[in-house]
């Protein structure tokens, strides 16, 4: 079974998404269309702004979700027989299944990304990636640290991502450290994602998934707040929401791909980040960046 899997944030660079705007004209009416519905020309910033500019949560979540969504639109051997996203990629994930319209999935993109910003602003926070611990440790460190601290991205065996106040995850890195931990890298990020920290911005991208129309996804979508298969709107709502403030379990979603079947795994968008992790849960899988 062939599985497509959708980056998130940090997968941007210079210059992404020109190459589709110039080589096709329905690409470049599905920017441009993103350009009217954002209220700014993102275009100008993916093809020629900085990487600073491109750090902008507001500029970096919608380009990610364009350059993905649109290289799968334009894909002439898109037929996915499950898909997974990584963090803000579940929303590419949707709309490549036709579980959301482009239009409305740029508009929670963006409404995700001015929530989470606000929420970071409110509650000031950051992460920091553990390398070369187990689950376990992690998960028991997290607990032991008075402060909020939890495990934010299971990224794949061996790195995971912890979230949560600035005191807690400075606490929490010294006692990683001692317990083992290779490094214990704090990141270069705006705020404590996918932590109860974020419950803010929870509550605002709430309101905005209740009012949108969602359909029944074209093959299952392993969600990232349980590694499951979703093809219920109902469900697929409620886990979005959910994970707002909830971990992405990457290495259980690949893991349960795996079981249920999957041969091969085709990264759609920018970067080949999510390849690396997926040969980290089994290295033998075929992996493959998306092609028009």
């Amino acid at each position: 079974m062939k599985a497509y899997i959708f980056p998130g944030q940090g997968a941007q660079f210079p210059g992404m998404g020109k190459d589709l705007y110039e080589q096709s004209e329905q690409a470049k009416e599905l920017f441009e269309k993103a350009n009217d519905i954002l209220g700014f020309r993102i275009t100008d910033v993916m093809f020629d702004g900085t990487e600073e500019d491109l750090k902008q949560t507001n500029v970096t979540q919608p380009a990610i979700f364009l350059h993905s969504v649109i290289m799968a639109k334009r894909m002439a051997d898109f037929e996915p027989e499950m898909v997974a996203g990584h963090s803000l990629g579940e929303f590419s994930s949707l709309v490549a299944t036709g579980a959301l319209s482009f239009e409305d999935g740029l508009r929670l993109v963006a409404a995700r990304a001015n929530a989470m910003q606000k929420a970071c602003e409110i509650q000031p926070g950051t992460m920091a990636a553990i390398l070369a611990l187990d689950d376990f440790t992690v998960e028991d460190i997290c607990h032991q640290v008075s402060d909020v601290v939890v495990p934010a991205n299971y990224n794949c065996p061996g790195q995971l991502v912890i979230s949560g106040s600035i005191a807690g995850i400075d606490a929490a890195c010294e006692k990683m450290l001692a317990a083992g931990a290779k490094r214990a890298l704090k990141l270069n990020v705006g705020g404590a994602f996918h932590s109860p920290l974020m419950e803010a911005a929870r509550v605002e991208l709430q309101d905005a998934i209740l009012q949108t129309q969602f359909k029944t996804p074209v093959c299952p979508v392993y969600q990232n707040i349980d590694a499951k298969p979703h093809t219920d709107v109902e469900e697929i709502k409620q886990n979005l929401i959910a994970q707002l403030t909830g971990p992405v379990r990457w290495t259980q979603t690949v893991e349960q791909m795996l079981r249920d079947g999957a041969t091969s795994f085709t990264e759609v968008g920018p970067g080949k980040v999510l390849q690396g992790l997926v040969k980290k849960v089994d290295k033998n899988v075929p992996t493959a960046a998306a092609v028009l």
